[in-house]
């Protein structure tokens, strides 16, 4: 099973919506603290419409508390300061996809001692970050198709008609 890391979330919305893209993913979404918000907000429920009750996730106190309960982690760093694109990495179906804080990504404290570990979107120009509840889709959804989609649907459904032959 994947699982996505957000150190310090700052927004209620972004941590929503990502909540929901575990729940469609079967992901578990494990939170460092501090949070920006309190787990219980209504902007938090809104954007994770009512999917926030079948989510697998876990609160941490910090780094350590997090690094302490899930020894052996294979950790992959999202960061616009990393040297490999996250296309290029072979993402085990268990690992933890680590993002930062909205306002100020994972210190760079953190990304040195990891080097390999750290990977980056590609963007244009001066461009200084993607939101944050994209940049968690285009990696989580980069390492399931590796994994070959495993336990997802994959094939859809209408709801009135039907394909055409």
């Amino acid at each position: 099973m994947m699982n996505v890391v957000l150190y310090e979330p700052e927004m209620p919305a972004n941590t929503g919506n990502i909540g929901r893209t575990c729940v469609a993913t079967g992901t578990r979404l494990h939170l460092i603290e501090p949070l920006g918000f309190k787990i219980n907000e209504k902007a938090l429920k809104r954007a994770g419409l009512d999917y926030w009750d079948k989510l697998d996730v876990t609160v941490y106190s910090d780094f350590q508390d997090f690094l302490d309960k899930n020894p052996g982690a294979k950790i992959y760093m999202a960061t616009t300061k990393g040297k490999h694109v996250y296309t290029e990495i072979s993402y085990p179906s268990d690992c933890y996809l680590m993002f930062g804080p909205e306002s100020r990504g994972i210190p760079e404290e953190i990304l040195v001692k990891h080097p390999e570990a750290c990977v980056r979107i590609p963007m244009w120009g001066d461009i200084r970050s993607l939101n944050l509840s994209n940049s968690v889709a285009i990696v989580l959804y980069e390492a399931l198709r590796q994994n070959g989609f495993e336990h997802m649907t994959m094939e859809g459904r209408l709801h009135r008609l039907q394909w055409e032959e």
